[in-house]
């Protein structure tokens, strides 16, 4: 396993893809797959099935990961 640059509660700027030049903190860190979510970047819709609880369905909108390569940390 690779040491990462980045923690939890970091303050990061990504510096490619679509959400470049944004800022935000991160809330997850998945190590063994170098990817980290980060608060209000990366959101994507999710579509969830109906059921007992929820029996209407909805599309729900939520962070996904983004690689480390794609953030540098802000001090």
């Amino acid at each position: 396993m690779t040491k990462l640059h980045v923690k939890k509660g970091d303050k990061v700027v990504v510096i490619t893809g679509d959400q470049k030049g944004q800022e935000g903190e991160i809330t997850k860190v998945f190590p063994k797959k170098e990817r980290v979510i980060v608060g209000g970047i990366n959101m994507v819709k999710k579509h969830i099935k109906p059921s007992s609880q929820n029996p209407s369905g909805s599309i729900e909108e939520m962070e996904a990961s983004i690689h480390i390569s794609n953030l540098k940390v802000v001090k």
